[in-house]
């Protein structure tokens, strides 16, 4: 079965953005990766609270209705019991299940959080602080959350401010929203890749130093 990231654009997709960032690439010394993730983190306490704030509501009207008809008491703690604990695992598996459902029991806080950390890691963790000028660029895609980060090494850092990455990061997550998400991603890479050439053009002899795209379930 695909996964999130490898359901949320098609290989035709996939070939058109790693050409868009060939061709950013063409023009700056800087390096662009695209990392497509399924999720920042698995929130395993998303499905305890989703099933119980479900499964209570559920079990107590279930208990006075089977209490009742079978004589056994509409306030009987074991059938109540019972009731939860059959409903808490039948919900925690569907929640676990809906990617939409889950969402709704994880805080905006801790979704920000988890996608900020997974983006410092990959950018570690798959080298793009290695490049010759430090001008390794990653555009983060965090299927699950819905979410958008890039992050810059520190040769880029100083010439470049905050708020245009925050530009691009709005209208990416703007066309990811509308569907179009990769046309929106090109876009996205265009205008980074814009934004490098100003800061660091194509020097004589430059090679790409990194893969231009992944998916971030790859081992």
């Amino acid at each position: 079965m695909k996964n999130l990231a490898q359901r949320f654009l098609t290989q035709d997709e996939y070939r058109q953005i790693e050409a868009c960032i060939h061709a950013a690439e063409e023009r700056t010394a800087g390096e662009i990766v695209c990392l497509i993730q399924s999720s920042s983190y698995h929130y395993p306490l998303a499905g305890v609270i989703g099933a119980t704030v479900m499964a209570l509501p559920l079990s107590l009207v279930l208990t006075g209705l089977i209490g009742s008809r079978f004589w056994i008491g509409a306030h009987n703690m074991w059938v109540f019991l019972g009731i939860f604990g059959m409903a808490f695992i039948g919900l925690h598996g569907w929640i676990e299940r809906s990617a939409t459902l889950k969402r709704r029991f994880i805080s905006p806080k801790d979704i920000e959080e988890e996608v900020e950390e997974a983006a410092v890691t990959a950018f570690f963790r798959r080298g793009l602080y290695r490049t010759r000028d430090a001008t390794g660029v990653l555009l983060f895609i965090s299927v699950f959350e819905h979410k958008v980060w890039i992050l810059a090494d520190h040769g880029i850092n100083a010439k470049v401010a905050p708020g245009q990455w925050d530009a691009i990061v709005a209208r990416l997550t703007a066309g990811i929203r509308q569907k179009h998400a990769a046309a929106a991603i090109c876009e996205a890479i265009q205008a980074i890749g814009k934004i490098l050439e100003t800061h660091f053009p194509i020097q004589p002899g430059d090679h790409d130093e990194l893969k231009n795209m992944i998916m971030g379930d790859e081992t």
